[in-house]
């Protein structure tokens, strides 16, 4: 079982929580949640029981989980879930897109793999790209929220 991911994001003056999990070898999914006061707002959920066997497990495990992770965050940056969260949205503007990109049985899809991972509009530009944001927050690197 790898650990999981958690992440604060603050958008449009709100701030979001974005978590996800491994279910371990007897539950073979990848569960990512994003959610707001204790609400959740969106779900994605995928499975790597093509993975089960595989020397490489962890490894292969951990990088989907964080492809997801930031495919969650990307999808929050770029507006995909505003009507989940009770954001306006635009009349010209297309419905929510699925809760969670389809993988197929091989795992995370490569449209999930280039995610592009700055955040203009929600990361101030100091913090660097969203990818090194959220990993130095996971890390505990992350000056912002560490104790003076």
């Amino acid at each position: 079982m790898v650990g999981g991911y958690n992440h604060n994001f603050r958008y449009k003056g709100r701030v979001f929580h974005v978590q996800t999990e491994d279910g371990g070898a007897k539950n073979p999914q990848i569960v990512t949640l994003l959610y707001e006061g204790g609400t959740i707002l969106a779900s994605c959920k995928t499975s790597y029981a093509d993975l089960l066997g595989n020397e490489s497990l962890r490894e292969q495990v951990e990088q989907r989980m964080k492809i997801q992770h930031k495919e969650m965050l990307r999808r929050l940056r770029d507006g995909e879930l505003d009507a989940k969260a009770g954001f306006a949205i635009a009349s010209d503007s297309q419905p929510d897109a699925p809760s969670c990109t389809p993988s197929g049985a091989s795992g995370i899809s490569s449209q999930n793999q280039q995610v592009d991972v700055s955040a203009a509009d929600a990361v101030p530009p100091e913090a660097g790209s969203l990818d090194e944001l959220v990993f130095a927050y996971l890390a505990g690197n992350d000056p912002r929220y560490k104790k003076s």
